[in-house]
């Protein structure tokens, strides 16, 4: 994405440490100057990529690619994709097994008697993540888990920690299955009962009072499956004569969608550990929970008589069969990897692998994240030229924090050694939107413009102070070598010179590219620098330059 067309955002508005504003204004308006290009190494056949030779693959290219599918390049990373390829390092990654947190500890406290037990679980299981994140070597399916739990939303706002733990290993063993099953794991999983109510679903015939809990009803199709309105395979709108959007479903859908959902209740078993239950998959076992009289969803017949499975089973095969979830799933699959705004065509071809992976399968999202990444639109940029203005996305903060860390080598989150809080970024955790609707929409546009750009929704000034500043601070005051992170490197850069520095924070964090006026802007900030140590300056011009357009938005 071009930011200086695309990202109309708020600016920095502190200083960190000795940074003077203008420096910051400078280093923005350098983030439009075009990179030095690097030789193309992607090929497109027929409307497909056709994976280079290995050793076509540049540094750029390998650095941008894994931008893309990864949480982060590192050198070795890169290396491993130049010595593959594109494709043989995705299926390299596609069969690796899972990274599981353990949550086991979040299985039981008692918040009456130490209420900082619940916020202590919940860093612990930021810590794992980003754990994780940072280390992983199955770099892809935790960008897809993590793509999907942006999709399929639960939240701490209305969970317990031992229920993200859950949750996220299941997404993690999903993330390149079926999309179908997916979705009924997330239907039975106790983190998602909870958080969106389908565990109080209940029978009108099962008490006097009781009515069908329509909330997951409405977020499985409305977020999770088929959308608003009708669309067509490539994601534009189906419209009916007067030019309206037609809507995909009817409230009463939504009713008998509720009722087909009805019985599930949580699993307790046999321990004493408070939260061990949002760990058990729940039961739709007891029939008197369940509505089995006839329903009509979509269009489709439920017959009476039928259990809770069953019905579960059967919503999700007409999901499944909608036309609309092909393209509604592939849309924001692309979102979290390559583009806020892909064009009509980029999505009607993964839609296409979406509804058939060339064997017939339906929703193999292996398949789909792998025509994601090698589609001739998302390799078009490889050679740093020739890509559309519209094209990439801002680099939201979760991603912009694994990325500075993982280019210091971090292997975990930076802490407070007296709390042990870890650093999170401003503005957003993982698992915990402020609602089941993320912390952004999809159709989320850049002001002023026309064009899809959901993660600038979290650009303004708190989390711009927190790029500028945060770094500094937690290296002055916060455990960093203790997690891995090594300024050694770049500090022994800087007392070579500004530019071996600069020039290494080019190769780190910029594919080599780095814009002719941010590193004109870079010198002259960290000139204008009067901080004590060495280490302070490091930080300061590095967190400097991964503020500035050239850095936030991944083209």
């Amino acid at each position: 994405m071009q930011a200086c067309r695309r990202a109309a955002v708020e600016r920095p508005v502190v200083r960190a440490g000795q940074m003077l504003l203008a420096a910051a204004a400078l280093a923005w308006a350098a983030g439009c100057d075009a990179p030095t290009p690097p030789v193309a190494t992607a090929q497109a056949s027929a409307g497909q990529v056709r994976p280079p030779a290995a050793a076509a693959v540049t540094r750029y290219a390998a650095a941008r690619f894994l931008e893309q599918a990864s949480f982060g390049p590192t050198e070795a990373e890169i290396d491993r994709v130049r010595s593959l390829g594109y494709a043989a390092w995705i299926d390299e990654q596609l069969a690796l097994p899972p990274t599981q947190l353990d949550g086991r500890t979040a299985r039981h406290y008692d918040e009456l008697a130490d209420p900082r037990a619940r916020q202590r679980e919940y860093w612990n299981f930021q810590r794992q993540w980003y754990g994780a994140a940072l280390a992983g070597r199955d770099q892809l399916r935790q960008r897809m888990a993590y793509a999907l739990s942006q999709i399929v939303v639960i939240s701490l706002v209305n969970n317990q920690p031992y229920g993200l733990f859950e949750y996220h290993n299941m997404l993690q063993r999903q993330a390149f299955g079926a999309y179908g099953v997916l979705l009924r794991s997330v239907s039975v999983h106790p983190a998602m009962g909870y958080f969106l109510d389908n565990v109080s679903n209940r029978s009108a015939k099962y008490c006097i009072g009781c009515a069908a809990n329509e909330n997951y009803a409405r977020e499985l199709m409305q977020l999770f499956s088929i959308g608003l309105v009708r669309l067509n395979l490539d994601g534009t709108p189906v419209r009916d004569a007067q030019g309206r959007p037609i809507e995909t479903y009817t409230q009463q859908d939504v009713s008998d969608m509720a009722r087909a959902l009805t019985g599930w209740e949580y699993d307790y078993g046999s321990t004493s550990e408070t939260y061990a239950f949002l760990g058990n998959t729940m039961l739709g076992t007891q029939p008197l929970l369940h509505d089995d009289d006839a329903k009509t969803v979509l269009g489709t017949a439920f017959p009476a008589g039928r259990t809770a499975p069953q019905e579960l089973d059967q919503a999700i095969g007409v999901l499944m069969a909608h036309p609309n979830t092909a393209p509604f799933v592939s849309l924001r699959l692309i979102q979290r990897f390559t583009a806020s705004d892909p064009s009509p065509a980029y999505v009607g071809r993964v839609a296409a692998v979406f509804r058939n992976d060339g064997r017939g399968a339906v929703g193999n999202l292996a398949a789909v994240v792998k025509a994601i990444l090698l589609d001739p639109e998302a390799r078009r940029g490889d050679a740093g030229t020739g890509d559309a203005a519209s094209f990439g996305k801002v680099r939201e903060p979760v991603l912009h924090t694994t990325g500075l860390l993982r280019g210091l080598g971090c292997r975990g989150l930076p802490y407070e050694p007296t709390t042990l809080q870890p650093w999170l970024p401003a503005m957003q955790e993982a698992y915990n939107a402020p609602s089941v609707f993320n912390f952004y929409a999809p159709t989320d546009r850049a002001p002023g413009s026309n064009l899809l750009a959901p993660e600038q929704a979290l650009l303004n000034g708190l989390t711009f102070r927190s790029w500028i500043s945060d770094l500094d601070h937690i290296q002055r005051n916060w455990v960093l070598s203790g997690v891995g992170c090594d300024l050694a490197p770049l500090v022994q850069a800087a007392r070579r010179s500004p530019q071996d520095f600069i020039e290494l924070v080019n190769q780190r964090w910029f594919r080599g590219a780095l814009p002719g006026a941010t590193r004109a802007a870079l010198l002259a900030a960290w000139q204008n620098q009067t901080v004590p140590t060495m280490e302070e300056r490091v930080t300061l011009v590095l967190s400097f330059a991964l503020s500035s357009p050239a850095y936030g938005a991944a083209t």
